[in-house]
């Protein structure tokens, strides 16, 4: 059994296979649609989300998960002994990790609750790697160190094709986002630093083909390349392009392709994507 206990949250990209094969717990947030409450991996799931997102009278609004849950998985893993660790997405756009560290100081275990300071595939990175070493029987102290490794080496690249969404959620003046829209502007994001800062601007599809394109040629330089995640809320063809580019260019690195959590879809909107990489230098 392992000494170490890992815990996530639902923004997380993490296949059902590997949550169970690595035994990690993963602690949803909740999403309201319409009046309607839904609970993230039980009573909706990141494919369904997107449909019923799209059709909404209102944007969805997504909530933290209560510090009481946390409290109570923690309790729950701690029984036996064990210590917890918990990695959650970046405190930039969201306050779970907070209500995570809120519990930690309530609950009877001993918890540890980190600020991933990225999220989506870019934190499941960091959560498999905590699980595998977990389970070989390391210290909480020796996975920080592996994880904050494996942070150092992760890039999160992200563009947006509508405002909409971010408008609407008060991250953007709605003049502004109207003009952008009806100039077809295009956005390249990176998380980094565990914030999120615009790198690309441009009108059009070939301006995110050229953004991905960079990022490809750089990803040719990076020595040791791990793994690679592509999270979507809807497919588009510079989304296929990209992905078909990729595994041309790396055909021995794995790929997951799949549809992202609620809480990115809500936050970025229809078309949107994420680019994520991880490299082992060492």
């Amino acid at each position: 059994m392992a000494n170490v206990k890992i815990v996530t949250d639902s923004s997380a990209q993490l296949t059902d296979e590997e949550i169970s094969k690595y035994g990690i717990t993963v602690i949803p947030l909740t999403v309201m649609i319409d009046s309607t409450v839904y609970v993230e991996r039980e009573t909706i799931t990141n494919d369904t989300f997107v449909p019923k997102m799209l059709a909404a009278k209102d944007l969805p609004k997504t909530s933290q998960p209560p510090v009481g849950k946390f409290v109570a998985a923690f309790n729950k893993l701690g029984e036996d002994g064990s210590k917890v660790l918990c990695l959650d997405m970046l405190a930039a756009i969201s306050g779970t990790v907070h209500a995570a560290e809120q519990a930690a100081t309530i609950s009877t275990s001993d918890v540890t609750v980190v600020d991933s300071q990225t999220t989506d595939r870019g934190l499941a990175f960091q959560v498999l790697e905590a699980a595998k070493l977990a389970q070989q029987g390391a210290t909480v102290e020796a996975i920080l160190t592996r994880i904050n490794q494996v942070r150092e080496n992760t890039r999160l690249y992200l563009c947006v094709m509508t405002l909409d969404n971010i408008v609407k959620g008060g991250r953007l003046h709605p003049v502004a986002g109207a003009i952008t829209n009806f100039l077809n502007i295009k956005l390249g994001l990176q998380v980094t630093g565990g914030k999120l800062k615009i790198i690309s601007k441009g009108r059009g599809d070939k301006s995110l083909r050229k953004f991905f394109g960079r990022i490809i040629d750089d990803m040719k330089q990076t020595p040791t390349l791990k793994e690679i995640g592509i999270s979507y809320v809807t497919e588009t063809k510079v989304l296929k392009e990209t992905v078909n580019k990729l595994r041309e260019t790396f055909p021995e690195v794995p790929l997951l392709y799949r549809i992202t959590s609620p809480i990115i879809s809500t936050h970025t909107g229809e078309g949107a994507f994420a680019l994520v990489y991880y490299s082992d230098p060492d």
